[in-house]
């Protein structure tokens, strides 16, 4: 298994996003808000409207895990909780979608991924 690095990749993948999950639940934060938002960062596939590259950049800022990860450090330093559950929520797309195999996007095609292609 260690010298299968898709595979490595997707059981981090899995395990961050289990832990994602774990959280949010230990936060009680709302399920419903969860199902809401879950798909809310594929919006920037909207991008591919205006062509593969716009569209691979529109993704991508949509898909980077630093994005959500400094939403929830300056939820925490700020004591903005409210903004905990996007952040949360965001990273588990990211987690749930590279888990599947999806990943930031070449200019050259949707299917050119940087995990594969799909």
């Amino acid at each position: 298994m260690l010298t299968r690095p898709a595979l490595l990749l997707r059981v981090e993948e899995g395990v961050l996003l289990v832990l994602i999950l774990l959280l949010y639940h230990d936060l009680h934060l709302s399920w419903i808000l969860f199902a809401i938002l879950f798909l809310a960062p594929d919006l920037a596939m909207l991008g591919y409207l205006a062509g593969p590259r716009v569209g691979s950049a529109c993704y991508n800022l949509g898909h980077l895990l630093v994005l959500p990860v400094i939403l929830l450090l300056f939820a925490i330093a700020t004591h903005r909780h409210t903004l905990m559950a996007p952040a949360l929520i965001w990273l588990a797309h990211i987690f749930f979608d590279r888990l599947l195999g999806y990943g930031l996007k070449y200019p050259t095609a949707f299917k050119d991924t940087h995990l594969q292609r799909i």
